[in-house]
């Protein structure tokens, strides 16, 4: 039934006068309210529900108005349980409809879906949720299109290719060794999950954003509040206090001060240097404050912010993410943590042996093949990234399906990582499924997608490789550990972590050493 109240005027007076009648004085402008309220729900549900009509749409429920199947989808998250997926595509097949955060989606769940979601150019935009553009930035890269994409994504990648990471490995290799010592001195007991989260904050903020020892608390950026704020990512987006969204955007702006005060020292150094001294890729916000666009203009400070904080959200969680669960996996294989022990400790002895004996090397970094096929597997079976979104510009068609203007698509990493056609034993932990040889072919393009695919593929997937090894090196060289709890479940928070935030008991391998 559709209400109007535009053009009728007469209705609403009509209740006016009815509750002016027939009620006490201090009960009419609360009720009217009430009355209200519910007209205007009334009206939006028909409205919600009747739109695209009589289009061949794929099947599946769209759930209340604005919160949509949000509460249930961010629930199975939570308990990192693929159920929600799962029961609608046993209901509704690969392709289905619902409507979260206040949008309307089509869920594409095969490979065929991936590829068709990540590849398609005519009709398909990228897009975030209202709450990632909320945080993130309605600059940021991740919601540009073709040249500016373009323009954006190679700031970022003139810091974050490999041959320019392999300048920085010694000094990586320094910081986490250090941070680790520092960390877990006289300690017998740890959170992993705050202790990775606290090492891969020191390593960005000194790596990326050229910060020095010493320099978060100058500048009072707190590890905190990346945490809240990329929280915030996958959170209804109702900005009222105390809510995950409403905590989010204020650290987003905590932060975003602090990034507007690195940019304009840097400027500043920037005139200050010497052009023949000048490092144009010494740090990620140099990098865009080189950036010249197709008319030779430089980003606006907002462009800048922006992606400074995408990167700086981006870097942080995914990967103390796929650490926590380094540690956690082969904490409960004890033959894949003496298998990757062995890589690690050939490693250390090869390194006693050269003449930089202090750092490790990128080549050094490239042998430890086994280790990286253990995150890799790790990231298959609990992908950092489920799934990104897109946006269609106009109507399209997919599987027989007609998916309206304006509609999202939603990918889900799990559909191909869990596909027994495609991993034999999906459910398997093991790591020699990526082993390269004749006769383990790697994965169809569009299934093996932990860093995504196509031309948004994670610019930061070298970065988060290199910073897993080195940490990997150094807590397994000088520690051993005991999970406290047996069994510690995963939960989604918007990325996977161990729930209890990973305690165990830690011995110095040094004093094992010795004892033995």
């Amino acid at each position: 039934m559709h209400i109007y109240f535009k053009g009728r005027p007469e209705l609403l007076g009509i209740i006016c006068y009815h509750l002016k009648m027939e009620l006490p004085f201090e009960f009419q402008l609360p009720l009217l309210g009430v009355v209200l309220v519910t007209l205007g729900s009334l009206y939006v549900a028909a409205r919600y529900l009747n739109v695209n009509s009589g289009k061949n749409l794929p099947p599946g429920s769209l759930g209340f108005p604005f919160f949509g199947e949000s509460i249930g989808l961010l629930r199975s998250m939570k308990k990192n349980n693929k159920e929600w997926f799962e029961s609608r595509i046993r209901k509704y097949g690969p392709v289905f409809k619902t409507s979260l955060m206040g949008a309307q989606f089509a869920i594409l769940t095969s490979q065929a879906g991936t590829k068709f979601v990540l590849t398609a150019n005519d009709g398909i935009a990228n897009n975030q949720s209202a709450s990632a553009s909320a945080i993130f930035g309605r600059k940021s890269l991740l919601d540009a299109e073709g040249s500016r994409h373009k323009l954006l994504k190679g700031a970022v990648m003139n810091m974050l290719k490999p041959e320019r990471l392999q300048k920085f490995i010694g000094e990586m290799d320094i910081i986490v060794k250090k941070q680790l010592l520092q960390e877990l001195k006289h300690k017998d007991s740890v959170n992993f999950v705050t202790l990775i989260r606290k090492v891969v904050f020191m390593v960005n903020c000194t790596i990326l954003f050229r910060i020095p020892e010493g320099g978060m608390d100058k500048y009072a950026l707190r590890m905190e509040d990346l945490v809240a704020a990329f929280r915030a990512t996958w959170a209804i987006p109702l900005n009222i206090p105390g809510t995950v969204f409403g905590k989010g955007c204020k650290a987003r702006a905590r932060i975003c001060k602090v990034l507007c005060n690195l940019v304009k020292t840097r400027k500043k150094e920037l005139v200050e240097e010497d052009e023949k001294e000048r490092d144009s890729e010494y740090d990620v916000i140099t990098c865009f404050l080189n950036v010249r666009d197709d008319e030779g203009l430089p980003l606006s400070e907002e462009d800048i912010v922006d992606n400074l904080m995408t990167l700086l959200l981006a870097s942080h969680d995914t990967t103390a993410s796929l650490l926590s669960l380094f540690v956690h996996y082969i904490g409960r294989d004890s033959h894949v943590y003496n298998k990757v022990l062995e890589e690690q400790k050939e490693v250390a002895r090869a390194r006693a042996n050269s003449t930089d004996v202090g750092k490790l090397t990128w080549s050094e970094i490239q042998s430890m093949k086994y280790t990286w096929r253990v995150a890799q597997e790790i990231m298959r079976l609990t992908p950092p990234v489920g799934g990104t979104t897109r946006r269609t510009t106009k109507d399209i068609s997919f599987g027989g399906f007609n998916i309206p203007k304006g509609w999202h698509l939603l990918w889900m990493a799990f559909s191909t990582h869990m596909d027994a056609e495609i991993f034999e034993d999906p459910e398997k932990f093991d790591p020699s499924r990526f082993e390269k040889s004749p006769s383990k072919p790697v994965p169809p393009p569009y299934t093996y997608l932990p860093f995504g695919a196509g031309s948004r593929i994670c610019p930061g997937s070298e970065l988060a490789r290199v910073e897993t090894l080195l940490i990997i090196h150094h807590l397994i060289i000088y520690y051993q550990w005991t999970p406290m709890i047996t069994n510690e479940p995963i939960v989604n928070d918007p990325v996977p972590y161990p729930a209890m935030g990973l305690p165990a008991k830690l011995h110095s391998r040094a004093d094992l050493d010795k004892n033995t």
